[in-house]
């Protein structure tokens, strides 16, 4: 059974009134393709992700916008044929697998279709000798790993939301598991893809370690968050599952002398599979081992014996500024690394919190740590603003920022959007990206002129291309779309 968002819905208002509607002979021509359901209840509850706001809304008995239906199909074929259907009737679709998106890319932005794909869970060809594997879209993470397990294979990729994503998820929002230092995040463990386009096309990117056949279509798809294409199947890079492993921590003065230390790990060419260093503040969590005068770094890597070994005492040799900190650290964060149980009862008791991931290179990482912290704490009723760092690469990381406000009832939106205003655009001052591995979605869309440029102008002519009528996923990623201007914020 798929997971729902974490706050029960208590009523089905749409916050940004009913959308586009679906009329009954559209309705008739879907139920002749794949299951439907229009029910109130259903639709109010498909139409929402784990988007922080959302949740606030919720409580209040209201989702962002709801869908006239959601339509549930189990193979490619069927998911051509609901576009193609769709497409004639002018009606917005908004592809969705878990749900597991804290931007709202997966909220239907004006209404008409969602459309299921968790129905495409079929996991295929396993090639154990080039170790690749075939998965539908709607494959969650969990049942992946246990299929692979039987090969003695793993793909590695493990999110805080692998519970609750689907291997399209991973996809569409350009996902980050916690071990993507060594593994690399999804764009780097895909092969190839199958992507439905708007009019049913069905297209076939990839499929070779390497190429150089024109540019690279798999990564056009790759975060494209279901506005350029219905990604149905994945091919995915897996591994030999890992015979060793080994952990380490160490605690820090400052966070600029743990930044530097994961800086040398990397440039020295070690990528172990989980280098996480915490703030002062985060470092006090639980099972973090700080007092708050210290930053804690958290070392896990795992595989091939010999290459281990050989890492781990790389990350030995750069941390001699630090100080050893007992292995037990990382104990503790696996047991806990995927509750969200916190962010739950803080937003029931009225809190703003949410997250901020971004990247940058390592040159700009101190002062970007610095100063977005400020630019969140600034904010009239923040109540924290910390950081750890998640996620690294030769040329620099993620800074992963999480942000607390506790405004009065009425200013509950008015103070995220402040909040969010002032983090992101502190970090595109400082010479950071718009996101790491959340992807766009609703919530981030108002910032994507300012992050891409011209390129925006060019993301918009490849959507105009690929979805002339504007139907797959409007609302997202900053681009315009035929039914109206964005209605967030």
């Amino acid at each position: 059974m798929r997971p729902t968002p974490p706050i029960e819905l208590t009523g089905s208002a749409p916050r940004w009134g009913d959308g586009v509607a679906v009329t009954s002979e559209l309705l008739d021509q879907l139920r002749a393709i794949a299951p439907v359901d229009d029910a109130e209840d259903v639709t109010a509850d498909a139409s929402r992700d784990w988007w922080p706001l959302a949740m606030h809304w919720a409580l209040a008995g209201q989702v962002p916008s709801r869908a006239a239906a959601v339509v549930r199909p189990t193979s490619t074929e069927q998911v051509g044929a609901v576009l193609r259907a769709c497409r004639g009737a002018a009606v917005p679709v908004t592809p969705a697998g878990g749900r597991s998106a804290v931007t709202g890319a997966a909220a239907p932005a004006f209404g008409g279709v969602v459309l299921d794909l968790t129905g495409l869970d079929r996991i295929g060809d396993v090639d154990t000798v080039s170790g690749i594997v075939e998965a539908g879209a709607g494959v969650f993470g969990p049942d992946l790993e246990s299929t692979l397990a039987g090969y003695g294979l793993s793909v590695g990729h493990f999110p805080q939301s692998l519970e609750l994503a689907t291997v399209g998820g991973w996809v569409a929002c350009r996902g980050s598991g916690q071990y993507s230092t060594r593994y690399g995040k999804i764009e780097d463990l895909v092969v190839g893809l199958e992507v439905v386009l708007a009019d049913g096309t069905v297209v076939r990117t990839g499929g070779a370690p390497a190429a150089a056949t024109g540019p690279d279509l798999t990564q056009l798809f790759c975060g494209s968050e279901g506005t350029l294409g219905v990604v149905t199947t994945v091919w995915l890079r897996a591994h030999p599952v890992p015979v060793a492993e080994r952990r380490a921590a160490y605690s820090f003065a400052s966070f600029a002398d743990g930044v530097e230390a994961c800086r040398v790990i990397l440039r020295n060419g070690a990528t172990p599979a989980v280098l996480r260093l915490y703030d002062e503040v985060e470092s006090m969590g639980s099972g973090r081992g700080g007092d708050g005068s210290s930053c804690t770094l958290l070392v896990l890597d795992e595989g091939d014996p010999r290459i281990v070994d050989a890492t781990m005492d790389v990350v030995a040799d750069a941390c001699r500024l630090g100080a050893p900190a007992s292995a037990a650290l990382v104990d503790a964060w696996l047991e806990h690394r995927n509750d969200t149980s916190a962010l739950q009862a803080l937003t029931r008791k009225g809190y703003v919190v949410d997250t901020m991931e971004i990247a940058a290179p390592w040159s700009r990482l101190d002062a970007l740590f610095r100063d977005v912290r400020a630019a969140l704490s600034a904010v009239p009723h923040a109540r924290a603003a910390t950081c750890h760092l998640s996620h690294s690469y030769t040329d620099g990381a993620c800074l992963y920022f999480t942000f607390a406000a506790l405004p009065p009832a009425d200013l509950v939106e008015s103070t995220y959007v402040a909040m969010w205003d002032a983090g992101q655009r502190a970090v595109l001052a400082g010479g950071g990206n718009l996101s790491h591995h959340h992807g766009v979605g609703i919530n981030r869309a108002r910032f994507a002129a300012e992050a891409l440029g011209e390129g925006l102008t060019v993301l918009a002519a490849v959507k105009a291309a690929l979805d002339p009528a504007g139907i797959l996923n409007p609302g997202k990623l900053g681009l315009a779309s035929p039914f109206g201007a964005s209605p967030w914020p």
